[in-house]
């Protein structure tokens, strides 16, 4: 698993990146067309069709669909792990915070769409910056599910033990906390 610097790295690329339209694929240093049109696809694939048709779509920090609704997809959460994600705009500014080790407030309600899981490329369910996620105590992968940020008071009485068989509070005592919602195996 790439280590948690350089994932920092790509998802402080893919959120500060220049939110233009870049034709990706223009010249011989740009991946080709079917790469491109692969990983818009896959980025899709994270959230349900009403929502990730009309998404915008960042490929490695550029903006290769320009979307019309309010969220964006990603083809990959972390470098090259292959698991997408669809985000709203609280999502978006909590990911930024925590890519740059920001503070984070949740004022309202963020939602994330993960609908393919993160299988193999799980995380540290108590610390976004586990050096070795795959080593951590708590290791964690989840299924296609969704995860939702909430004002921290709302978390109440939602476990964070991931084995529960249901919703759980993941990154529990940072900033970034939010609740995992397993939506199928």
């Amino acid at each position: 698993m790439v280590n948690c610097f350089k994932r920092s790295c790509l998802l402080s690329a893919i959120l500060a990146g220049p939110l233009f339209i870049t034709p990706a694929f223009a010249d011989d240093n740009k991946m080709s067309e079917d790469l491109m049109t692969e990983k818009i696809g896959r980025a899709k694939s994270a959230a349900p069709a009403s929502i990730s048709d009309d998404a915008t779509v960042i490929v490695d920090g550029k903006v290769v669909v320009k979307g019309s609704n309010g969220w964006t997809c990603l083809p990959d959460t972390f470098p090259g792990d292959g698991m997408p994600m669809c985000n709203d705009a609280v999502w978006m500014e909590m990911l930024d915070a925590m890519v740059n080790k920001k503070d984070f407030k949740a004022t309202k309600i963020g939602i994330s769409y993960m609908l393919q899981g993160d299988r193999g490329a799980g995380v540290s369910n108590s610390d976004p910056y586990h050096p070795e996620p795959k080593k951590a105590k708590d290791y964690v992968e989840t299924g296609p599910h969704l995860m939702i940020i909430v004002p921290k008071e709302m978390l109440a009485g939602i476990t964070d033990d991931p084995s529960s068989g249901g919703p759980y509070v993941m990154w529990k005592d940072t900033p970034y906390v939010h609740i995992m919602v397993p939506v199928a195996e």
